[in-house]
């Protein structure tokens, strides 16, 4: 069997209310149907932090934090996987993190690598390598919202065997989801970006989020796409064997012209 059911939650948590969020979330993941449902970064906590206070009190250890709690009971109850965004502490660090989470608890963790403007005030950078872990049949990489600007991290996923990148997103960049199209047709793998609604006004920032959470195929092409606004989980049926599908003709395979000897430059320090 190459068939995975993958959804995304798209909604508006609210800073700071982690339970609260948590039910919405679980709420709408309800109404979908699927395997592997992915929800929008920091959806846990909100994402616009005024003080490390705040970070501090809002963080969570992935293990035993609420976050980690609420998504493996109702990973165990639906008998299907999560994947969330949350703001994780670690030995001191605080970090943007996403977690998957199956019937039987975390499976694994991310942390964002590359982090976007204020960020940089309250998290580290991540400092796990980029992984690929099984969900059923499918071998499942996670992003988080900005690293959709680098390349290099989606094609190390792909080259790790992912069939499917997870990117749990807060977007503010109107063409980010465009370039999610990108990253799925120079991979030839599936893509799902689980964005956030909404705009959140807090002391010292105002942000305004961009919604069009999608699933892309293999071929660049939108399967799904949520409004700007709505707060919804839509869930589709991907056939795997697509994105194992490495040829882009009888006689051009994608990964095997590669020609990483030339590839040197992208691996210095600017």
């Amino acid at each position: 069997m190459t068939f995975l059911r993958v959804a995304f939650v798209q909604g508006r948590p609210r800073f700071g209310r982690t339970e609260a969020n948590l039910d919405h979330g679980l709420a709408l993941a309800r109404t979908a149907q699927a395997e592997l449902v992915v929800l929008p970064e920091l959806w846990s906590t909100g994402y616009v932090f005024s003080s490390h206070e705040e970070v501090a009190s809002l963080a969570e250890d992935a293990r035993r934090g609420a976050t980690a709690t609420r998504l493996a009971d109702a990973a165990r109850r639906e008998r299907r996987h999560y994947i969330a965004g949350f703001a994780e502490v670690a030995r001191g660090r605080f970090y943007n993190s996403a977690m998957l989470v199956g019937p039987r608890g975390v499976r694994a963790v991310y942390r964002k690598l590359h982090l976007f403007e204020r960020e940089r005030e309250w998290f580290s950078a991540g400092d796990l390598p980029l992984a690929v872990n099984r969900v059923g049949p499918a071998r499942v990489g996670m992003l988080i919202c900005f690293d959709w600007r680098f390349p290099e991290a989606a094609r190390v996923l792909a080259l790790l065997g992912a069939d499917l990148i997870a990117h749990p997103s807060n977007l503010v960049f109107p063409n980010a989801q465009e370039a999610m199209r990108v990253r799925a047709l120079e991979n030839r793998v599936f893509t799902v970006t689980a964005n956030r609604t909404g705009i959140e006004r807090r002391p010292g920032d105002t942000v305004t989020f961009t919604g069009r959470s999608q699933i892309v195929d293999p071929d660049g092409r939108v399967v799904v796409r949520a409004g700007k606004a709505e707060q919804v989980a839509h869930a589709v049926h991907i056939d795997l064997a697509r994105s194992r599908h490495k040829r882009l003709t009888a006689a051009t395979p994608l990964f095997t012209n590669r020609r990483p000897e030339h590839y040197g430059v992208l691996v210095r320090r600017s």
